[in-house]
């Protein structure tokens, strides 16, 4: 649980943490797939699928079964209300103060009108918001990706936005002003909508990590493309070309 002060232990954490990513990256886009570590990634990438096998595909499935639609909506518009102060401080990191601005209106009209959050009365509005962390404001401010990495139980992620995490973490204001006994409330809502997404998306979660020749080269594939197109970063698309896909296929 995390301190309301902010420990300052764990501010210098982050600062060397980000100090050396910024000292090691030279800040430009990449095209490529940097995965030095790769034997370890599919260690883990072998872990986290165990994990899903074992827990999340029953417990998503099953609560896919007997849980309504609307339902699993409103768990999962309330974990994403639950972030949006993260993103307007991203917001603001960024200078982009008008997209600061609309996400603080949109987290003011769900968190009310939209009862905590469970309805998205502000996207009916026209106030749709737009999602952003720390690892956005990293790569605005020049630092490049670095290595891809999968992590135990996280899933894939690049060294830039493993650092973003751990900064996304430390200085959510929801997280810092929340009552102790409130304090799991972010958390446990993430992973009861990953449980729901996981049994309301179970095709395309499967084909991934089941269907695919190498689950571990797509799930790899597949991030680096989606993370790199929410940057905005425009790169060859021979580089995500996937190598287990058939040509011949139409």
């Amino acid at each position: 649980m995390l301190d309301k002060r902010l420990p300052l232990a764990r501010i210098g954490l982050v600062c060397g943490l980000l100090a050396v990513l910024s000292a090691c990256a030279p800040g430009t886009a990449p095209v490529d797939m940097r995965d030095p570590a790769e034997a370890q990634n599919r260690d883990f990438h072998d872990f986290n699928v165990a994990v899903d096998k074992a827990l999340l595909r029953p417990l998503g499935t099953g609560v896919d079964k007997v849980v309504s639609d609307p339902l699993l909506q409103g768990v999962s518009n309330f974990a994403d209300n639950l972030d949006v102060p993260k993103t307007v401080v991203n917001n603001i990191l960024q200078l982009r103060l008008g997209k600061a601005v609309e996400n603080s209106l949109r987290f003011a009209i769900n968190t009310t009108v939209g009862i905590g959050g469970l309805f998205d009365p502000a996207t009916a509005l026209g106030v749709a918001g737009d999602e952003s962390d720390f690892g956005e404001t990293l790569h605005i401010w020049g630092v490049d990706e670095g290595n891809y990495a999968e992590l135990p139980l996280l899933g894939p992620t690049t060294d830039r936005d493993t650092a973003g995490s751990i900064v996304d973490l430390a200085l959510n204001p929801l997280r810092l002003v929340l009552p102790g006994q409130y304090a799991y409330v972010p958390t446990a809502a993430g992973l009861a909508a990953t449980i729901g997404d996981r049994g309301r998306y179970s095709e395309t979660f499967d084909s991934i990590l089941y269907d695919s020749a190498d689950g571990y080269a797509q799930t790899r594939l597949l991030y680096l493309q989606n993370r790199r197109f929410e940057l905005g970063m425009t790169t060859d698309d021979a580089a995500y070309l996937d190598p287990y896909e058939d040509p011949y296929a139409e």
